[in-house]
């Protein structure tokens, strides 16, 4: 019996995380979760309370896999500015896979205090990760400079996510190429 409810609530995740990367959270209902897995709406409600604890639990399932992937990518890179490099190449190239299209999705919207919390507990690792090696380079403020990075970022996931005129690793080089010049000082 446990084992067929995870497999629900799985399936419950799993079509969430389509809805998301097809219309944004507008798009999460519950009567839509309903249709995609073939439960009563009823059913869906013993999973979930609201629409934010499904944002809330597919931030505890989602953005460790994808902050995992950045630090893999970090961890592979043998200099501060590879690191660089890594952090933001690896997270553009992150758009175009769906668990992290849901994640873009749900970074967009507004969302209550818990969802946000998680999602700022999961970037927090990769902040620490990349003001490290900000600060290796011998940068001040190594931290003000990590956000300041991850605006970069943020700004270059939003064009790829428009679907802009550049295809997107036109806009992942010129993500990177800014975000050296801009840690290089």
């Amino acid at each position: 019996m446990a084992e067929h409810r995870s497999m629900q609530r799985a399936a419950l995740l799993d079509a969430a995380r389509s809805l998301l990367s097809e219309g944004g959270t507008e798009a999460l209902t519950f009567p839509a979760l309903a249709e995609r897995t073939g439960l009563a709406r009823s059913s869906v409600y013993e999973y979930f309370r609201s629409r934010a604890a499904v944002v809330e639990e597919l931030c505890e399932v989602d953005f460790p896999v994808w902050a995992a992937e950045v630090e893999k990518a970090m961890a592979l890179a043998a200099t501060p500015e590879g690191k660089v490099e890594a952090y933001v190449r690896q997270q553009l190239q992150l758009v175009g896979d769906r668990r992290h299209r849901a994640v873009v999705a749900i970074s967009a919207s507004e969302l209550d205090a818990g969802a946000r919390e998680k999602i700022r507990a999961a970037h927090g690792g990769l902040v620490a990760m990349i003001v490290e090696a900000l600060g290796d380079m011998g940068h001040e403020q190594p931290r003000m400079a990590a956000m300041l990075l991850q605006g970069i970022v943020d700004a270059a996931v939003r064009r790829i996510e428009l679907g802009a005129a550049e295809q997107p690793d036109v806009i992942t080089d010129a993500a990177v190429a800014m975000a050296l010049r801009g840690v290089r000082g």
